[in-house]
């Protein structure tokens, strides 16, 4: 057939099912970038399917050539039988009107239009199988096309889901790296930390007021045995005074409480009180 070859056929079908058998899957694991690699991928399989559309139209349009030569050969073989018969009925008419060398140069035209549509017969025959070929790989050639064209639109699928799970991941680690940054324990001990040290300056606090409590109550002791002190040289300077003069008279101390009253029961009427004899001390000043 015109302007095609088996090989460039096989070539073809051999890139499209070359690609198609392709394993997506086991390419991204094998990626040590596998966004990167994806992309590329989706660039290599953009420019394949370019390619395979270009040689599957170019076989394409090879094949309608081909129907077209096939149907002018159809046509050829039909177009030379009726020349053929058109021939023959002329050398049959001239023979009649006994015309012989007029028919019998008609009857020879007629020989050469029927070995002209044995020729175009011949061709119809051979062209007949491999057009059936053709239009098998054509077929083949679109169903490949469109198997590529599918694999690449799960590859971009593939391709942005990967790369959305990978910044996922990294928003994760980050954000794990920083929780891990602030405190790797529980948050609170953080606060149970804060809270010893106020305890500790409170317990400063405390200690620093039972300090000055204790001094404070040592001074009050120092002034009160400072007041005693006093109290001796006071009595010590009217005793002094005393050998001089009149002692001084000591302060009363009764054992009985203030508001205290004796049961008596013979009351201090009923005696009639002694007249003091001259010289003698009441009995008030007896008590003392």
């Amino acid at each position: 057939m015109k302007g095609n070859t088996v090989a460039e056929k096989q070539s073809i079908l051999g890139r499209i099912a070359q690609l198609t058998r392709a394993n997506i899957n086991s390419l991204i694991d094998r990626a040590e970038d596998p966004e990167k690699m994806l992309d590329q991928l989706v660039r290599d399989y953009t420019n394949n399917i370019a390619e395979a559309e270009q040689a599957v139209a170019q076989t394409i349009g090879n094949l309608r050539l081909a129907e077209q030569d096939y149907n002018e050969d159809v046509a050829a073989v039909r177009d030379w039988g009726n020349k053929a018969l058109a021939a023959s009925q002329k050398a049959d008419q001239l023979r009649g009107s006994g015309d012989n060398a007029a028919a019998d140069r008609y009857d020879n035209l007629a020989k050469v239009a029927l070995q002209k549509q044995v020729g175009f017969e011949t061709e119809v025959k051979q062209s007949e199988p491999i057009l059936r070929s053709q239009n098998e790989v054509v077929d083949k050639l679109k169903h490949g096309l469109a198997i590529m064209k599918d694999k690449l639109g799960e590859l971009k699928i593939k391709r942005d889901q990967l790369a959305a799970r990978a910044k996922t991941a990294e928003a994760q680690a980050k954000v794990q790296d920083a929780v891990a940054s602030i405190n790797v324990l529980d948050p609170t001990s953080e606060l149970s930390r804060y809270e010893d040290n106020i305890r500790r300056q409170e317990a400063l606090v405390a200690g620093k007021a039972e300090i000055a409590a204790s001094s404070l109550d040592s001074q009050f002791a120092e002034l009160e045995m400072t007041g005693d002190a006093l109290e001796v040289d006071a009595r010590f300077a009217a005793l002094k005074a005393g050998a001089l003069g009149a002692a001084p008279a000591a302060p009363q101390i009764t054992d009985e409480p203030s508001g205290y009253q004796p049961s008596a029961t013979v009351g201090e009427q009923d005696y009639a009180a002694a007249p003091a004899e001259e010289g003698q001390p009441s009995t008030d000043e007896q008590r003392y």
